[in-house]
């Protein structure tokens, strides 16, 4: 009987621990954003390599310039939180907000079908245009200009720049390629006139070749893209951001961080396209 009862209570303590250590989990998964940053001092970006949003120092291995880094740095100190960044790709990124890995992505898209897994503020972040690398002895102001026949553009085949292109300019002859990287590399070789992708590529494009215009040309087509977070019932965190990223567009600190990486980039703002989508037409 004796022998019994011990297994009985250590049975009993099995359970009990288990069901403690599961009422935590359970409680931990509840929390909300908002809470855990507050609970352990730390807010977490989901950053790529993607300059101009994100950059990794090679010497160093840290994530320390790049828009979205400058972003979230801001954001920490406002919080009185540490920004811990962690590595994820544009595909991965809505898994990890999913999986309570990251707390924020900056420059995600809010497109209706991640909007079904994951929640944006109603203010968009930023403003990204579609833009063309051109040679530089050609013009390039307006659409209209390479609206003509022989000028050859390329672009990523079935894109949304291919749409955009392909509707616009019917007279020019647009070269259509499998990605972005294919399509500057005809620019590269001469083998077309121009490439037209949304300008964040063709920065570093023109970096590292080191010739052509980068220009939006007008009438300028803007998408807007966000800041991705958990779905979750308690807002707190996504209603902050959205009035935080207002404030910082409106008085135009956001594109005074862009403008900055730009310059230590080795790049000339005024020579590039701008995020604020309303100084367009007021440069």
């Amino acid at each position: 009987m004796k022998h019994l009862l011990k297994g009985m209570a250590k049975s009993l303590a099995i359970v009990a621990t288990a069901w403690a250590a599961s009422t935590s989990l359970a409680a931990a998964q509840d929390q909300s954003t908002w809470e855990q940053i507050k609970e352990t001092g730390k807010l977490r970006i989901g950053v790529t390599q993607a300059p101009p949003w994100f950059s990794k120092n090679p010497a160093t291995g840290e994530w320390d310039s790049g828009l979205g880094i400058t972003l979230g740095q801001n954001m920490a100190d406002v919080l009185g939180a540490e920004l811990e960044a962690v590595e994820v790709t544009w595909g991965t990124a809505v898994a990890a907000l999913q999986a309570n890995k990251i707390d924020f992505m900056p420059v995600l898209d809010a497109k209706p079908e991640r909007a079904m897994s994951i929640d944006f503020p109603k203010n968009p972040l930023l403003f990204i245009s579609l833009a063309v690398l051109a040679r530089e002895d050609i013009a390039a102001e307006k659409w209209a200009d390479l609206n003509k026949e022989g000028i050859k553009i390329a672009v990523p085949q079935g894109s949304s720049m291919d749409s955009f292109v392909t509707e616009t300019l019917p007279n020019a002859d647009i070269q259509r390629f499998p990605d972005n990287g294919s399509s500057i590399a005809a620019f590269q070789s001469g083998r077309v006139d121009a490439v037209s992708l949304f300008h964040p590529p063709l920065l570093a494009a023109r970096k590292k070749l080191g010739k052509g215009q980068l220009v939006i040309p007008t009438p300028a087509f803007s998408s807007p893209t966000s800041v991705g977070v958990r779905k979750e019932m308690d807002k707190s965190f996504r209603d902050w951001i959205d009035v935080t990223i207002l404030y910082w567009y409106e008085t135009g600190k956001t594109q005074g961080w862009y403008e900055d990486f730009l310059t230590d980039f080795g790049l000339d703002p005024k020579t590039s396209p701008v995020i604020q989508r309303e100084k367009l037409f007021g440069r």
